[in-house]
């Protein structure tokens, strides 16, 4: 324990932190977003902004949102509708968040990826300055996949499984310090349904992971998505924290170097 207790001690040393949270996190059950849930969720973030984090929100909810509002039953399986959610959810959703944040004095700024932006050298050299620059003055980036037009994303085919891969992908393009991905399970689970604090290696974390396992509801990624997204920020030397959204100041308590969640270490550059 007091070797786990020294990796974290590094933590409240971040300086810039992807925060990814899934959709199970912020909505109800029925896609409908969740104000206390989101409510506590931004106030963590406002509070480590205040303490000088610069923090980047990578936000799922969009098609659960969308279905919602649009009182469907399930999560619609042809693109087309999946797509029409996206439109409708993602507003709402952005909605939602403009209005807490602006109750913490902050503002926010929407960015949607595909898969393209990041395999074209000019628009992820865009991406790249929009984020700095938005970080310079204090507004807060949040990110999610443009489903309305990235139909291989909503689709599951070339997925980026639930945005855990492209906030990974945001810690690379930001080098960022930290990867915190919240989920509604307090961690990486063992074989008797305890979590495990952290992992040096993280193969040992993928052998505990059946990716077989139905996820269930209105989201799409599981433990093995973010164990993917994980292992591509951990080779990039950035750690990642695997835990529960749900917990009161999770996020808080991460970056206080609590024992919150797993605790993947980067890999050594």
């Amino acid at each position: 324990m007091d070797l786990i207790n020294r990796y974290r001690e590094f933590l409240p040393e971040s300086r810039r932190v992807v925060v990814k949270v899934g959709t199970r996190v912020i909505e109800q059950g029925t896609g409908r977003p969740d104000k206390r849930s989101m409510k506590s969720l931004v106030s963590q973030i406002a509070n480590l902004r205040s303490n000088g984090y610069e923090i980047i929100l990578v936000s799922s909810g969009a098609i659960g949102a969308g279905v919602d509002a649009l009182g469907l039953k399930s999560r619609p399986t042809a693109v087309s509708d999946l797509q029409m959610c996206a439109a409708v959810g993602q507003a709402l959703l952005m909605a939602q968040y403009e209005g807490l944040f602006k109750e913490q004095g902050l503002i926010i700024g929407q960015i949607l990826l595909t898969h393209a932006d990041f395999q074209h050298r000019l628009r992820l050299n865009n991406t790249k300055r929009t984020l700095e620059h938005l970080l310079r003055h204090n507004v807060i980036p949040i990110i999610n996949e443009n489903d309305v037009v990235a139909d291989e994303e909503v689709k599951a085919s070339l997925s980026l499984g639930d945005n855990d891969y492209l906030a990974s992908l945001v810690v690379k393009l930001t080098r960022a310090d930290l990867l915190v991905i919240l989920s509604t399970v307090d961690g990486v689970l063992d074989e008797a349904g305890h979590r495990v604090p952290c992992f040096e290696n993280l193969a040992d974390a993928f052998k505990l992971v059946n990716p077989s396992l139905p996820n269930g509801g209105l989201s799409k990624g599981g433990m093995d998505s973010k164990l993917r997204a994980a292992q591509n920020a951990v080779k990039a030397g950035c750690p990642t924290v695997i835990a529960n959204g749900r917990s009161a100041r999770v996020l808080t308590q991460i970056l206080a170097g609590k024992d919150a969640g797993t605790l993947i270490l980067g890999s050594a550059l």
